[in-house]
């Protein structure tokens, strides 16, 4: 009983130690991505004493997309994602467990104590997920924020009416403009949970088998189907 308290001590602690590493990379992406967006701005620029160039021109727009390509590629990329992988395989191993012992026999669920041992594993991984899925999204918003390129815009078309005479360098940059738009607009992936990268296969798993689940367990305790 000893030996196995202790091989459950160290695997939940190295488990929740690569948890604690995978929540500390994502924080800084979203530093990373913050200070990015208030590049463009010089107010927030000084604030943070960060550099600041607006995308009045040609050059600076490939040094913007060049400086977001990189630090979007910055720190560990493949073993986070295979650490938040896991994460999300395990929560969802235990949450079709214990779907399957509710609609075995939804009264005793509660009696027996390796359930309870499920329920708190897959309380603190939903957490823990939670945490990760909200600072992703907010660094995705951050990277795909398109408005700063729609004020570049707004600001040229205004320059263009100072300046006639560099009308044509400034339809040049503003066409450069709109392409970048479309661009980032495109680059968004379709196996993206909540700013978190998710392997195909995981999504459609998650998709088919928890949904199916969580269907037959409500429609258990509630005494009608439902079909999720």
């Amino acid at each position: 009983t000893a030996i196995n308290f202790l091989e459950r001590l160290c695997l939940t602690w190295m488990f929740f130690f690569m948890m604690c590493v995978a929540e500390r990379t994502y924080k800084q992406r979203f530093l990373f991505a913050k200070l990015f967006s208030h590049i463009t701005s010089a107010r927030k620029a000084r604030k943070y004493e960060i550099p600041h160039f607006r995308l009045k021109k040609v050059e600076n727009i490939k040094i913007w997309l060049s400086l977001r390509s990189y630090l979007k590629r910055r720190g560990p990329q493949r073993s986070m994602d295979v650490v938040v992988s896991s994460i999300f395989l395990l929560a969802l191993s235990i949450a079709f467990i214990c779907c399957a012992q509710v609609l075995k026999g939804h009264k005793t669920f509660l009696s027996a104590a390796y359930n309870w041992e499920f329920l708190i594993w897959e309380a603190a991984l939903l957490l823990f997920l939670l945490r990760l899925a909200s600072l992703g999204s907010e660094t995705n918003k951050k990277y795909s924020n398109i408005s700063i390129l729609l004020t570049e815009q707004i600001n040229l078309y205004l320059k263009m009416e100072k300046k006639p005479n560099k009308k044509e360098q400034l339809s040049l940059v503003n066409n450069v403009l709109k392409l970048s738009t479309k661009l980032l607009k495109e680059l968004d992936s379709p196996f993206r949970l909540y700013g978190l990268t998710m392997n195909p296969l995981i999504y459609n798993i998650t998709r088919v088998v928890i949904l199916s689940a969580v269907s037959g367990v409500v429609s258990d305790l509630l005494g009608f189907n439902i079909r999720v």
